[in-house]
């Protein structure tokens, strides 16, 4: 071959090369590219949205495509006509940190066995780690495709805050739907809060996007594994349990000592902008249940989270909100033990998520 030919293939490589990176840029495909998997088709559905870092042990990822998430999990299935669809979405507490898949609030709900109207009541994990209700919006958006008859929707003061709305990578790595949503919802959200990922033209090329496109290949190839195991999560035999006892500490967030605050500054517009995507569908609002310490200064702070006069006043804005909107509402904040809670004050034990389960499934029933 000569130099003169060789130089023609590697100049039509390079321009094709640069074409598909031009039609990658142009297309955007990665969302389109997320919707095919193999779960739910050669694989089974996962139970729970995947999360994680440690994949070695636990096949499991962390990524930011929101449809490749949602399309490994078995909400994707087709809905039975004789199914009753709860979809649960909150925190790490909910999504089940240190439990195994049959201990979660889902699994507990649906070993209950229960019906609503006639049909068989099934929950469905939609819960992600990481406290706020931004990246609960961003979830419930997606979510919404997939026919719910109701939303339980799990939250706690520490998601409220408005510097914590735009924290999540799930929120910074989905820029654009964010965006959208505030619009949409009239949030009190920055639109050009420098946290957003915004690619530049290069990174929203294939060589720009490689990890996201690993990413979505790996969680394609954790399945098989995953299948063959159902571990999607690294539990260590031991851990810290949530701290008793306290210094004398009344700070919370931006407060370093009690002072008034308003709704104005929790993120209720969230809040309201869930239930207005849920449209027709029924969303019942969950305080969820807290640590409550009886140790050194315990009349200071209930938890390691929250001190006693920013919690009180959470909640007292919360179930006015509620009233003034006509939410559906549930107040279940003191209703487990403190001995059922593990390593932070929002994890329970998986006798504390069947305690749960049972406030919740008749909460189901009376509404």
């Amino acid at each position: 071959m000569t130099g003169r030919a060789i130089f023609r293939i590697v100049v039509k490589a390079a321009a094709l090369f640069a074409a598909l990176n031009l039609l990658f840029v142009l297309l955007n495909p990665l969302e389109a590219l997320g919707r095919l998997s193999l779960y739910n088709a050669v694989l089974p559905g996962r139970w729970r949205l995947p999360y994680g870092e440690n994949s070695a042990e636990s096949y499991n990822l962390s990524l930011h495509n929101i449809p490749a998430m949602f399309a490994s999990h078995v909400v994707a299935q087709p809905k039975p006509d004789d199914e009753y669809r709860l979809l649960l979405i909150g925190d790490s507490g909910t999504w089940g940190w240190l439990m195994e898949n049959d201990q979660t609030l889902a699994a507990q709900i649906n070993a209950a066995g229960d019906t609503v109207d006639g049909r068989r009541l099934v929950a469905y994990n939609l819960a992600y780690p990481i406290m706020a209700l931004s990246k609960d919006l961003l979830l419930l958006d997606e979510a919404m495709s997939y026919q719910p008859d109701l939303i339980l929707w799990l939250v706690t003061l520490e998601s409220f805050p408005r510097q914590q709305q735009v924290f999540p990578p799930l929120v910074q790595n989905n820029a654009e739907r964010m965006r959208r949503l505030a619009e949409r919802y009239d949030l009190n959200l920055d639109p050009n809060d420098p946290r957003f990922v915004t690619p530049s033209l290069l990174e929203r090329t294939i060589v720009g996007q490689r990890r996201a496109l690993a990413d979505w290949l790996r969680l394609q190839v954790y399945g098989f594994s995953w299948a063959f195991t159902g571990i999607d999560q690294a539990i260590p035999d031991d851990y810290t349990l949530r701290a008793s006892d306290f210094e004398e500490d009344l700070s919370w967030d931006s407060f370093d000592e009690p002072a008034p605050f308003t709704a104005d500054d929790l993120a209720f517009d969230v809040l309201a902008a869930g239930m207005a995507r849920a449209g027709g569908v029924p969303v019942i609002v969950v305080n969820e249940p807290i640590f409550i310490s009886r140790g050194r200064n315990s009349d200071l702070r209930y938890n390691a989270f929250y001190p006693r006069w920013a919690y009180d006043a959470y909640r007292e804005l919360l179930d006015a909100q509620a009233r003034a909107n006509g939410w559906h509402y549930l107040d279940l904040w003191d209703a487990i033990p403190p001995d059922e809670f593990t390593d932070t004050p929002v994890h329970l034990t998986p006798e504390g998520v069947l305690m749960l389960s049972e406030h919740l499934v008749s909460a189901i029933e009376q509404n």
